[in-house]
């Protein structure tokens, strides 16, 4: 993979923060499901505002509603970046086989071709509050038809901080990819960065496959801190990906938004599939 990289399968995070130095395992409270949803019932994907659709209605299943609102945020859905008047993306929810076989709503997203930067990820904006833990979770389904050749890469999560985009040296970036080395052989790709062209760490895994065409699970387990005490990891499957031991932060910057999916890379066309997604305050039990 080339040393440029632009800017997120089923997918967990897991935020922490680093203020409970000292707190015992009884301190600690119990974590609760802030968000979920796998598309069912009254759940649309609206159309496109200011470049962004956003994904309304409840979810009969769970009880949860769209929009995502959580850490403060005022605004979350899917971002149309570069979409060439409409035709490069698509974004709609559909049935089709699911996880377990039988038929479940599904979101589709596509980005058909590539005009600069076009990319179609679903955000969390403005986020207020950094969170103390937070656990995501979802499952995903990508083509068999990108990330063939040397140097490709994928990205399908992230996070940035608020100076992030301001100066690229004082922010903070976290961003998992697919992606080929220079031999065509594909991998995870987990790395922190103050700006795409400058990582702080790097963390290659060549051992978990990459599944193609078939539902798997991601994991990301997050804590939150500029100081050593920060951690990071990321799961496919069960399997451990990645995982880095220090700062998830540069300097205190405060989150500013999470892109919850993403369909962004350097092949084309690419698509996938999300389902059932889960947002919890800490690790759920």
């Amino acid at each position: 993979m080339r040393s440029v990289l632009p800017y997120i399968l089923a997918v967990t995070l897991l935020f922490a923060s680093c203020n409970n130095d000292g707190e015992t395992d009884s301190q600690k409270t119990t974590p609760q499901m802030l968000f979920s949803s796998g598309f069912e019932d009254a759940t649309y994907v609206d159309q496109v505002r200011d470049n962004y659709q956003v994904i309304r209605g409840t979810d009969g299943t769970t009880g949860f509603t769209w929009p995502i609102k959580i850490l403060g945020s005022n605004f979350a859905g899917i971002h149309r970046i570069e979409d060439d008047g409409g035709s490069a993306i698509e974004n709609y929810i559909e049935s089709i086989e699911g996880v377990n076989g039988t038929e479940t709503a599904a979101l589709f997203q596509r980005v058909n071709y590539d005009i600069g930067v076009t990319q179609t990820p679903y955000q969390i904006n403005s986020v207020q509050e950094n969170p103390s833990e937070l656990y995501i979770s979802y499952w995903m389904k990508i083509d068999d038809t990108s990330l063939n050749g040397p140097d490709n890469w994928r990205a399908i999560w992230e996070y940035k901080t608020k100076k992030y985009n301001i100066s690229r040296t004082d922010g903070f970036r976290m961003i998992a990819f697919i992606a080929t080395d220079d031999n065509g052989t594909p991998h995870w790709l987990l790395q922190g960065d103050i700006n795409p062209t400058e990582p702080i760490w790097q963390v290659r895994n060549y051992q978990v496959p990459i599944p193609r065409e078939e539902w798997f699970k991601v994991e990301y387990f997050l804590k939150w801190s500029d100081k050593p005490e920060g951690y990071a990891s990321m799961r496919v499957n069960g399997n451990l990906v990645a995982e880095h031991y220090g700062a998830t932060t540069n300097d205190g910057d405060n989150l500013d938004f999470i892109i919850l999916t993403q369909v962004y890379g350097n092949t084309h066309p690419m698509h996938q599939w999300i389902d059932n997604i889960e947002i919890w305050s800490g690790l759920p039990e």
